[in-house]
């Protein structure tokens, strides 16, 4: 377009030399006049594209995509492409920001994000449950968050805004102080410097928790009463109608027999059930004496070879030390006497059946781990496997690794569990 104005202004430029040349009068003055009119209409189409270009260049630097010049673009038009390109870009990254605050906001968790700037921290973002549940505006100043909330901007600043994890009282709403679980971390993204703060109510944790372990132990026990009562109520109808017969005949009699026999076995399994959970919800405090570890898991070896023999495992103390423990060796050998027989049930169908017994001390701390080579724990139900009453076993009742895992916590330790290159190795931890 520039370039065909151009050669118009110099067509009627030749065009009116040529008319004065021939001796024409007013024609040359005429052809002046519109030559002057195509550079006025010049000089307003180049501002034009200067103040375009000038207009999409200002949008560019100010990160201000609200423009559209896309009647302007041509396919030689690189600034155009590169605007909307830029444009595109833009829109995706504020749909991420709306996306990820959008999700920050509707986490259980108080979640804080400060920004160093010019020495100085700024509230970057504060989600919307940190906002409501410790009654503090989104503000952007760290000073006045800490007029705000002083107890926890102490500890930031006491611990100059390095990592830290631990817990403070913080009170909500001029109520009584809650206990909270803070955990920060810093990082540096294109030379800025960001700080993340995660404040957990204990007391939701705990409840959060309860309520899951309600729900599946619910689950649980509805499962199994209704496995027991349902053939139980149908059998008992079936046993009505025989006994509402004039004459009971030899096969009716027979029926009646194996009706009987089938509402005994269920209730004996019912009764199995109920004295389980009895044991688990009942486990006594530990009575602590002290006893050699050694002495203990010989203890559950007398009671478990029998079994290893019959089953031709291979079992391996590789226990070299002797320790004293102050425990409830009774328990205790409970907990080690399901884990062994969790184990020898899970080398059934093992090619290689082995049992290995080891234990370590660390910083104050006794760990005791049975390993088995067996199949190991499907990754499905991974988390299942210490819930009451789940098993894999049609004989098993379920309970053999609660109960273990309970005796363990009520001794202040912990009962976890690891598989590695088809190993399964339950690791107790005993605090000395």
């Amino acid at each position: 377009m520039l370039f065909l104005r151009l050669l118009l202004i110099l067509a009627g430029i030749e065009f009116s030399v040529y008319l004065h040349k021939i001796k024409f009068v007013f024609a040359p003055v005429f052809g002046l006049l519109i030559v002057l009119f195509l550079i006025v209409e010049l000089y307003f189409y180049v501002k034009s594209i200067i103040l375009l270009y000038d207009k999409t260049i200002s949008s560019i630097i100010q990160n201000d995509f609200s423009s559209d010049f896309s009647r302007y673009k041509t396919n030689q038009n690189d600034l155009f492409k590169l605007y909307d390109i830029l444009k595109s870009k833009q829109n995706e990254q504020v749909s991420r920001d709306i996306i990820y605050t959008s999700i920050l906001n509707n986490i259980e968790t108080g979640i804080i994000i400060l920004k160093k700037e010019n020495s100085e921290w700024n509230v970057f973002l504060m989600n919307d449950y940190f906002s409501k549940h410790f009654d503090v505006p989104k503000v952007s100043n760290w000073k006045l968050l800490k007029s705000q909330l002083p107890s926890l901007c102490e500890v930031i600043e006491e611990q100059d805004f390095q990592e830290i994890k631990t817990s403070l009282e913080i009170r909500v709403n001029e109520q009584n102080s809650q206990t909270f679980v803070m955990q920060t971390s810093r990082t540096e993204i294109y030379e800025l410097d960001y700080f993340i703060v995660l404040l957990d109510s204990i007391q939701n944790v705990v409840e959060k928790k309860e309520k899951e372990a309600w729900v599946n132990l619910m689950k649980v026990i509805s499962h199994e009463l209704l496995n027991s009562i349902t053939p139980i109520r149908s059998i008992s109808q079936n046993l009505q109608e025989l006994v509402e017969q004039d004459s009971i005949s030899a096969e009716d009699l027979e029926d009646i027999k194996n009706g009987v026999g089938t509402m005994l076995r269920r209730s004996d399994l019912l009764q199995k059930f109920v004295e389980g959970y009895r044991k688990l919800a009942m486990l006594p405090s530990p009575k602590k004496e002290k006893i050699e570890l050694q002495k203990m898991i010989d203890n559950c070896f007398q009671v478990m070879n029998p079994l290893f023999k019959n089953k031709q495992i291979e079992v391996i103390n590789t226990i070299s030390f002797d320790h004293w423990l102050l425990v409830d060796h009774e328990q205790i050998e409970q907990a080690l006497i399901n884990l062994l027989t969790n184990s020898l049930h899970a080398l059934e169908n093992a090619i290689e059946k082995q049992i290995s017994i080891a234990a370590e001390i660390k910083e104050n701390r006794i760990f005791i781990k049975i390993t088995d080579t067996g199949n190991g724990i499907d990754k499905e139900i991974e988390n299942k496997i210490f819930l009451p009453f789940f098993t894999t076993r049609k004989e098993g009742a379920g309970i053999g690794l609660t109960l273990s895992k309970s005796i363990i916590e009520a001794h202040g330790g912990y009962l976890d569990f690891r598989n590695q290159e088809g190993k399964t190795t339950f690791v107790i931890c005993l605090i000395e």
